[in-house]
């Protein structure tokens, strides 16, 4: 069990040197965009836009969570609960880069939520704590109100431009 870190951070690892590899082609100006139809009758697709600074916050996202990863292998050494940990530690480094390079307004609601909801379990991960309980409450609380403004924000913004791609806006 002791080895899973260092094989889990192989995942933020090489998704870091693959932002790495788009240095060149971005910093000749040509920014890498990929569009899925997500919902297209809301006009929400899910597109992905790199370009300098979403590239500078992926490597930044991807490379700090690849030593968290390997720090956390030392500090939970021993943790049975250690997987669940991981997993949780994953997803909120999957949120916080989706929030980064996310072209579209309602897919970057979608992502920050998640940051929200892994945010709260990784804060309560300590679930028989009292006081890790409550400050997990309380970090979801601020963050779904802030996510509801967000949202309304996205809304309006969306409708005064005629797009919700943030390119486009």
């Amino acid at each position: 069990k002791d080895y899973c870190a260092p094989l889990l951070a192989l995942l933020p690892g090489s998704i870091c040197f693959s932002f790495i590899s788009l240095a060149p082609k971005i910093a000749e100006g040509k920014p890498v965009e990929e569009k899925w139809e997500w919902v297209p009758s809301l006009g929400a697709n899910l597109t992905f836009y790199v370009d300098g600074l979403s590239l500078l916050f992926a490597i930044l996202v991807t490379g700090i969570g690849t030593l968290i990863v390997i720090y956390a292998g030392g500090y939970f050494k021993g943790d049975a609960a250690s997987g669940r940990f991981y997993s949780l530690l994953l997803l909120f480094m999957g949120a916080m880069l989706g929030i980064v390079i996310s072209d579209n307004l309602f897919a970057l609601f979608v992502f920050w939520e998640l940051t929200s909801i892994s945010s709260y379990l990784l804060i309560g991960y300590n679930h028989k704590d009292e006081e890790s309980r409550s400050s997990a409450l309380q970090a979801l609380i601020v963050t779904g109100g802030g996510g509801l403004a967000l949202l309304a924000g996205f809304v309006l913004l969306g409708m005064a431009a005629g797009s919700f791609e943030i390119s486009a806006i």
